[in-house]
Protein backbone atom coordinates (compact mmCIF):
# COMPACT_ATOMS: atom_id res chain seq x y z
CA UNK A 1 0.00 0.00 0.00
CA UNK A 2 1.22 3.48 -0.84
CA UNK A 3 0.24 7.06 -0.06
CA UNK A 4 -0.02 9.93 -2.56
CA UNK A 5 2.38 12.71 -1.56
CA UNK A 6 1.83 15.07 -4.51
CA UNK A 7 -0.36 15.49 -7.60
CA UNK A 8 1.53 17.58 -10.15
CA UNK A 9 0.58 19.12 -13.50
CA UNK A 10 1.84 21.67 -16.01
CA UNK A 11 0.11 23.52 -18.84
CA UNK A 12 2.97 22.93 -21.28
CA UNK A 13 5.73 20.42 -21.83
CA UNK A 14 9.39 20.95 -21.09
CA UNK A 15 8.87 22.65 -17.73
CA UNK A 16 8.66 21.44 -14.15
CA UNK A 17 5.23 20.49 -12.89
CA UNK A 18 3.59 22.09 -9.85
CA UNK A 19 1.85 20.29 -7.01
CA UNK A 20 -1.86 21.11 -7.39
CA UNK A 21 -2.84 18.71 -4.56
CA UNK A 22 -5.72 17.13 -6.50
CA UNK A 23 -6.54 16.20 -10.10
CA UNK A 24 -9.24 14.53 -12.14
CA UNK A 25 -8.08 11.54 -14.19
CA UNK A 26 -9.89 10.96 -17.48
CA UNK A 27 -10.09 7.53 -19.14
CA UNK A 28 -7.52 7.00 -21.89
CA UNK A 29 -6.30 10.57 -21.48
CA UNK A 30 -4.63 11.45 -18.18
CA UNK A 31 -5.02 14.36 -15.76
CA UNK A 32 -7.39 17.09 -16.93
CA UNK A 33 -5.38 20.12 -17.96
CA UNK A 34 -1.98 18.43 -17.91
CA UNK A 35 0.25 18.97 -20.94
CA UNK A 36 1.31 15.31 -21.09
CA UNK A 37 -2.24 13.95 -21.17
CA UNK A 38 -3.38 12.43 -24.46
CA UNK A 39 -4.29 9.26 -26.29
CA UNK A 40 -0.95 7.52 -25.87
CA UNK A 41 0.63 5.10 -23.43
CA UNK A 42 2.37 7.71 -21.25
CA UNK A 43 -0.73 9.48 -19.91
CA UNK A 44 0.38 9.61 -16.28
CA UNK A 45 3.92 9.55 -14.85
CA UNK A 46 4.70 8.24 -11.37
CA UNK A 47 7.77 8.48 -9.16
CA UNK A 48 8.53 7.01 -5.74
CA UNK A 49 8.82 9.53 -2.92
CA UNK A 50 11.60 7.38 -1.45
CA UNK A 51 13.68 7.79 -4.62
CA UNK A 52 13.27 11.57 -4.50
CA UNK A 53 14.26 11.61 -0.82
CA UNK A 54 17.38 9.54 -1.52
CA UNK A 55 18.32 11.88 -4.37
CA UNK A 56 17.86 14.91 -2.13
CA UNK A 57 20.28 13.39 0.38
CA UNK A 58 22.94 14.04 -2.26
CA UNK A 59 22.10 17.74 -2.19
CA UNK A 60 19.69 17.94 -5.10
CA UNK A 61 17.07 19.96 -3.23
CA UNK A 62 14.24 19.01 -5.62
CA UNK A 63 10.52 19.26 -4.86
CA UNK A 64 7.62 17.17 -6.23
CA UNK A 65 7.09 17.83 -9.93
CA UNK A 66 10.70 18.79 -10.57
CA UNK A 67 11.26 15.70 -12.71
CA UNK A 68 8.05 16.25 -14.67
CA UNK A 69 6.22 13.52 -12.76
CA UNK A 70 2.46 13.63 -12.14
CA UNK A 71 2.19 11.49 -9.02
CA UNK A 72 4.66 11.18 -6.17
CA UNK A 73 3.78 8.15 -4.07
CA UNK A 74 5.26 6.95 -0.80
CA UNK A 75 5.59 3.23 -0.15
CA UNK A 76 6.12 1.90 -3.69
CA UNK A 77 9.28 1.08 -5.61
CA UNK A 78 7.64 1.51 -9.00
CA UNK A 79 10.80 0.48 -10.85
CA UNK A 80 10.50 -3.01 -9.37
CA UNK A 81 6.92 -3.55 -10.61
CA UNK A 82 6.28 -5.14 -14.02
CA UNK A 83 4.55 -3.42 -16.90
CA UNK A 84 0.86 -4.32 -16.75
CA UNK A 85 0.59 -3.76 -12.98
CA UNK A 86 -2.80 -2.30 -12.02
CA UNK A 87 -2.73 0.55 -9.49
CA UNK A 88 -5.93 1.48 -7.66
CA UNK A 89 -6.37 4.90 -6.01
CA UNK A 90 -9.99 5.51 -5.02
CA UNK A 91 -12.11 5.36 -8.16
CA UNK A 92 -9.06 5.70 -10.42
CA UNK A 93 -7.48 2.62 -11.97
CA UNK A 94 -4.11 2.97 -13.68
CA UNK A 95 -2.22 0.39 -15.73
CA UNK A 96 1.56 0.64 -15.90
CA UNK A 97 2.71 0.82 -19.51
CA UNK A 98 6.39 1.76 -19.40
CA UNK A 99 9.36 1.75 -17.04
CA UNK A 100 11.92 4.51 -17.42
CA UNK A 101 12.29 6.83 -20.39
CA UNK A 102 14.79 8.07 -22.92
CA UNK A 103 16.49 11.33 -21.99
CA UNK A 104 16.94 13.27 -25.23
CA UNK A 105 18.40 16.38 -23.59
CA UNK A 106 19.77 16.88 -20.11
CA UNK A 107 17.47 18.78 -17.76
CA UNK A 108 18.54 21.42 -15.25
CA UNK A 109 18.65 18.79 -12.50
CA UNK A 110 21.14 16.73 -14.49
CA UNK A 111 23.24 19.78 -15.24
CA UNK A 112 23.39 20.54 -11.51
CA UNK A 113 23.86 17.02 -10.15
CA UNK A 114 25.32 15.09 -13.08
CA UNK A 115 22.41 12.69 -12.68
CA UNK A 116 18.62 12.48 -12.98
CA UNK A 117 16.49 9.69 -11.54
CA UNK A 118 13.44 10.05 -13.81
CA UNK A 119 14.89 8.19 -16.83
CA UNK A 120 15.49 5.06 -14.75
CA UNK A 121 13.07 5.31 -11.80
CA UNK A 122 10.01 6.98 -13.31
CA UNK A 123 7.18 4.86 -14.66
CA UNK A 124 4.20 5.63 -16.87
CA UNK A 125 0.58 4.51 -16.92
CA UNK A 126 -2.68 4.87 -18.77
CA UNK A 127 -6.04 5.60 -17.14
CA UNK A 128 -8.49 2.69 -17.24
CA UNK A 129 -11.12 4.02 -14.83
CA UNK A 130 -11.76 7.72 -14.09
CA UNK A 131 -11.93 9.69 -10.88
CA UNK A 132 -10.08 12.12 -8.67
CA UNK A 133 -6.79 11.57 -6.85
CA UNK A 134 -5.75 13.88 -4.04
CA UNK A 135 -2.79 14.19 -1.71
CA UNK A 136 -3.17 11.72 1.15
CA UNK A 137 -5.10 9.13 -0.88
CA UNK A 138 -4.04 5.50 -0.57
CA UNK A 139 -2.78 3.53 -3.58
CA UNK A 140 -2.83 -0.25 -3.83
CA UNK A 141 -1.95 -2.91 -6.38
CA UNK A 142 -5.16 -4.42 -7.76
CA UNK A 143 -5.27 -8.06 -8.90
CA UNK A 144 -6.01 -8.44 -12.58
CA UNK A 145 -9.24 -10.12 -13.60
CA UNK A 146 -8.51 -12.45 -16.46
CA UNK A 147 -5.38 -12.78 -18.57
CA UNK A 148 -3.65 -9.68 -19.93
CA UNK A 149 -3.60 -9.75 -23.76
CA UNK A 150 -0.27 -10.42 -25.46
CA UNK A 151 1.38 -7.13 -26.34
CA UNK A 152 3.45 -6.82 -29.50
CA UNK A 153 5.28 -4.38 -31.74
CA UNK A 154 6.08 -4.60 -35.45
CA UNK A 155 9.19 -3.04 -36.97
CA UNK A 156 9.72 -2.75 -40.73
CA UNK A 157 13.29 -2.29 -41.99
CA UNK A 158 13.37 -0.65 -45.41
CA UNK A 159 15.51 2.17 -46.81
CA UNK A 160 12.99 2.93 -49.56
CA UNK A 161 10.07 2.67 -47.17
CA UNK A 162 11.69 5.07 -44.72
CA UNK A 163 12.28 7.55 -47.57
CA UNK A 164 8.65 7.27 -48.70
CA UNK A 165 9.62 5.64 -51.99
CA UNK A 166 7.84 2.36 -51.28
CA UNK A 167 4.64 1.51 -49.41
CA UNK A 168 5.16 -0.74 -46.42
CA UNK A 169 2.80 -3.66 -46.97
CA UNK A 170 4.49 -6.25 -44.77
CA UNK A 171 4.16 -4.29 -41.52
CA UNK A 172 0.40 -3.70 -41.82
CA UNK A 173 -0.12 -7.32 -42.87
CA UNK A 174 1.69 -8.55 -39.76
CA UNK A 175 -0.27 -6.15 -37.55
CA UNK A 176 -3.56 -7.36 -39.02
CA UNK A 177 -2.61 -11.00 -38.46
CA UNK A 178 -1.60 -10.34 -34.85
CA UNK A 179 -4.73 -8.36 -34.03
CA UNK A 180 -6.93 -11.04 -35.57
CA UNK A 181 -5.19 -13.49 -33.21
CA UNK A 182 -6.01 -11.38 -30.14
CA UNK A 183 -2.72 -9.51 -29.74
CA UNK A 184 -2.57 -5.85 -28.74
CA UNK A 185 -0.14 -4.21 -31.17
CA UNK A 186 1.10 -1.19 -29.24
CA UNK A 187 3.62 0.16 -31.77
CA UNK A 188 4.26 -0.10 -35.50
CA UNK A 189 7.60 1.36 -36.59
CA UNK A 190 9.20 1.95 -40.00
CA UNK A 191 13.00 2.34 -39.99
CA UNK A 192 15.78 2.56 -42.55
CA UNK A 193 18.20 -0.38 -42.66
CA UNK A 194 20.36 1.07 -39.91
CA UNK A 195 21.48 -1.28 -37.11
CA UNK A 196 21.94 1.52 -34.57
CA UNK A 197 18.33 2.69 -34.89
CA UNK A 198 17.01 -0.87 -34.79
CA UNK A 199 19.01 -1.75 -31.68
CA UNK A 200 17.76 1.36 -29.90
CA UNK A 201 14.14 0.53 -30.79
CA UNK A 202 14.48 -3.08 -29.67
CA UNK A 203 16.08 -2.13 -26.35
CA UNK A 204 13.40 0.48 -25.64
CA UNK A 205 10.51 -1.85 -26.47
CA UNK A 206 11.98 -4.74 -24.46
CA UNK A 207 13.28 -2.89 -21.42
CA UNK A 208 10.87 0.02 -21.02
CA UNK A 209 7.63 -1.34 -22.48
CA UNK A 210 8.38 -4.99 -21.62
CA UNK A 211 6.45 -6.32 -24.61
CA UNK A 212 5.76 -10.01 -25.09
CA UNK A 213 6.65 -10.10 -28.77
CA UNK A 214 8.49 -8.03 -31.37
CA UNK A 215 8.34 -9.03 -35.04
CA UNK A 216 10.70 -7.39 -37.52
CA UNK A 217 10.30 -7.58 -41.28
CA UNK A 218 13.03 -6.98 -43.82
CA UNK A 219 16.81 -6.82 -43.81
CA UNK A 220 17.43 -10.56 -43.43
CA UNK A 221 19.08 -11.31 -46.79
CA UNK A 222 22.55 -11.08 -48.28
CA UNK A 223 22.43 -7.42 -49.32
CA UNK A 224 25.13 -5.13 -47.91
CA UNK A 225 22.54 -3.19 -45.84
CA UNK A 226 20.68 -6.29 -44.65
CA UNK A 227 21.78 -6.06 -41.02
CA UNK A 228 18.61 -6.94 -39.10
CA UNK A 229 19.93 -10.28 -37.74
CA UNK A 230 23.17 -8.71 -36.53
CA UNK A 231 21.35 -5.91 -34.71
CA UNK A 232 18.92 -8.41 -33.20
CA UNK A 233 21.67 -10.71 -31.96
CA UNK A 234 23.53 -7.78 -30.39
CA UNK A 235 20.60 -6.93 -28.09
CA UNK A 236 19.83 -10.53 -27.14
CA UNK A 237 20.22 -11.79 -23.60
CA UNK A 238 19.44 -15.37 -24.66
CA UNK A 239 19.20 -17.28 -27.92
CA UNK A 240 16.02 -18.91 -29.27
CA UNK A 241 17.29 -20.30 -32.59
CA UNK A 242 14.67 -23.01 -32.98
CA UNK A 243 12.01 -20.58 -34.23
CA UNK A 244 14.17 -19.19 -37.04
CA UNK A 245 15.31 -22.71 -37.90
CA UNK A 246 11.71 -23.94 -38.07
CA UNK A 247 10.77 -21.06 -40.37
CA UNK A 248 13.65 -21.86 -42.72
CA UNK A 249 12.82 -25.57 -42.71
CA UNK A 250 9.17 -24.96 -43.55
CA UNK A 251 10.03 -22.34 -46.16
CA UNK A 252 12.37 -24.75 -47.97
CA UNK A 253 9.27 -26.69 -49.03
CA UNK A 254 8.07 -23.51 -50.77
CA UNK A 255 11.26 -22.08 -52.25
CA UNK A 256 14.96 -23.06 -52.21
CA UNK A 257 15.75 -19.38 -51.62
CA UNK A 258 14.73 -19.99 -48.00
CA UNK A 259 18.26 -21.25 -47.35
CA UNK A 260 19.48 -17.68 -47.95
CA UNK A 261 17.54 -16.28 -45.02
CA UNK A 262 19.77 -15.11 -42.17
CA UNK A 263 16.84 -14.30 -39.87
CA UNK A 264 17.36 -14.70 -36.12
CA UNK A 265 15.06 -15.37 -33.18
CA UNK A 266 16.16 -14.32 -29.69
CA UNK A 267 15.05 -13.30 -26.22
CA UNK A 268 15.79 -10.04 -24.45
CA UNK A 269 14.56 -10.02 -20.88
CA UNK A 270 10.96 -11.23 -21.10
CA UNK A 271 10.49 -10.32 -24.77
CA UNK A 272 10.63 -12.69 -27.73
CA UNK A 273 12.07 -11.14 -30.92
CA UNK A 274 11.60 -12.85 -34.30
CA UNK A 275 12.99 -11.66 -37.64
CA UNK A 276 10.69 -12.15 -40.64
CA UNK A 277 11.45 -11.72 -44.35
CA UNK A 278 10.51 -8.60 -46.28
CA UNK A 279 7.62 -9.72 -48.48
CA UNK A 280 4.03 -9.87 -47.15
CA UNK A 281 3.51 -13.38 -48.53
CA UNK A 282 6.69 -14.71 -46.94
CA UNK A 283 5.77 -13.04 -43.65
CA UNK A 284 2.42 -14.81 -43.54
CA UNK A 285 4.02 -18.15 -44.42
CA UNK A 286 6.56 -17.64 -41.64
CA UNK A 287 3.88 -16.74 -39.11
CA UNK A 288 2.01 -19.92 -40.02
CA UNK A 289 4.98 -21.81 -38.59
CA UNK A 290 5.03 -20.31 -35.08
CA UNK A 291 1.75 -18.59 -34.24
CA UNK A 292 0.26 -21.65 -32.53
CA UNK A 293 3.45 -22.36 -30.56
CA UNK A 294 4.79 -19.04 -29.26
CA UNK A 295 1.96 -18.38 -26.73
CA UNK A 296 3.50 -21.17 -24.66
CA UNK A 297 6.93 -19.54 -24.98
CA UNK A 298 5.61 -16.11 -24.04
CA UNK A 299 3.76 -17.59 -21.09
CA UNK A 300 7.05 -19.04 -19.86
CA UNK A 301 8.73 -15.66 -20.21
CA UNK A 302 5.90 -13.97 -18.28
CA UNK A 303 6.15 -16.61 -15.58
CA UNK A 304 2.54 -17.65 -16.16
CA UNK A 305 3.46 -21.13 -17.47
CA UNK A 306 5.63 -23.51 -15.45
CA UNK A 307 5.19 -26.94 -17.02
CA UNK A 308 6.75 -27.66 -20.42
CA UNK A 309 5.90 -31.36 -20.48
CA UNK A 310 3.59 -32.67 -23.18
CA UNK A 311 0.30 -34.12 -22.05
Amino acid sequence: MGKVIAVCTSDRRGIQKQDVCSGHFDVDWGISGDAHAGKWHRQVSLLSADKIAAFNEKGAGVVPGAFGENLVVEGFDFRALPVGTLLRCGDVLLEMTQIGKECHSHCEIYKKMGDCIMPREGVFARVLEPGTISVGDEMTIEPRKGVRPWQAAVITLSDKGARGEREDKSGPAIVKRLEESGYEVVEQILLADEPTALKAALIRLCDQRQLDLILTTGGTGFGPRDTTPEATLQVATRQAPGIAEAIRAASMAITPHAMLSRAASVIRGKTLIINLPGSPKACMESMDVFMDTIPHAMGLLRGEVQDCART
